[in-house]
């Protein structure tokens, strides 16, 4: 039976760091999280305590809040991952801090390291480029919000090694979680259909074709979707759901130009959750 790695760190500690870091803690492993500054490495080693309490409390997790905090650490110095057997870089989707990012890992870790980024859209192989050993390397791209979800997407470099792969699913699988591998391709499966569905949601909305709670509501009970695309995206983040458009617009063509309103909404800080107003209003966020 496939077990999780024993030591595992987290560059970024944001909300799909946190959830990153509760995965691995919760299915056994000891987890280290490295964030930019003090106030930022406590707000996230509190993000991960609370969600692990509220897992007790729901009796999804059969452990003690005690035991599962005791294997969580957080700080802003990189020698917090020394030793670890896999880092998983969970910066924002900006290309140049993510290959700053895996470079500061890269210096850190032993030669026997794994080292994944959990980009949703980024190439791989581009990524790859700038490290010293890209066959160590690969994509874990885990969904928000990652103790709920039941997927991770697997992504190989032209580089990854094939025992790394075998390995990675291996780790999901301990997680709970149900891996799907595919190939360097810019928004891999899940990005790529994903946001294409919900750019089209935006724009019927900006057409006025109907009202928000009624577009998603025809793909939630006509398609059984578990969440409509326009609340999805207000989950995700109206920010990052922009930069993942254009970032495939550049390199897949005009079916990813972002609407209009899109743009708008960004401007205007409306990112969704976050920020409590996105196409939908989250008052309690």
């Amino acid at each position: 039976m496939s077990s999780v790695p024993a030591t595992v760190g987290v560059l970024g500690g944001g909300r799909m760091g946190a959830g990153i870091a509760h995965a691995f803690v919760v299915a056994g492993a000891t987890v280290a999280m490295v964030e930019r500054d003090d106030e930022q490495a406590a707000a996230a080693l509190e993000r991960v305590a609370s969600a692990l309490r509220a897992s007790v409390e729901r009796g999804t997790v059969d452990s003690s809040v005690e035991l599962l905090t005791s294997r969580i650490s957080s700080g802003t110095d990189d020698a917090l991952f020394d030793g670890c057997d896999l880092v998983v870089e969970a910066v924002p989707e900006q290309h140049d801090l993510k290959v700053a990012s895996l470079a500061r890992i890269e210096r850190r870790v032993g030669s026997s390291a794994v080292i994944a980024s959990n980009t949703s859209s980024m190439s791989i192989d581009t990524l790859a480029a700038t490290m010293t050993n890209p066959a160590r390397f690969l994509g874990l791209h885990f969904f928000n919000p990652v103790p709920a979800s039941e997927l991770v997407e697997i992504v190989t470099g032209s580089a990854t090694s094939p025992v790394i792969v075998e390995s990675a699913e291996g780790w999901v699988a301990a997680l709970g979680k149900t891996p799907i591998t595919v190939r360097d391709s810019p928004g891999f499966a899940s990005s790529r259909l994903g946001v294409v569905i919900g750019l089209e949601a935006i724009r019927m909305l900006e057409e006025g074709v109907a009202s928000a709670a009624d577009i998603d509501a025809a793909m939630v009970l006509g398609y059984r979707f578990p969440v409509g695309p326009l609340r999805l995206t207000d989950i995700v983040g109206l920010d990052v759901r922009l930069g993942i458009a254009d970032y495939l617009h550049e390199h897949l063509g005009d079916r990813f130009a972002a609407p209009r309103l899109l743009r708008e909404k960004v401007a205007a800080g409306e990112l969704g959750r976050k920020t409590g107003r996105g196409f939908f209003s989250w008052p309690h966020e």
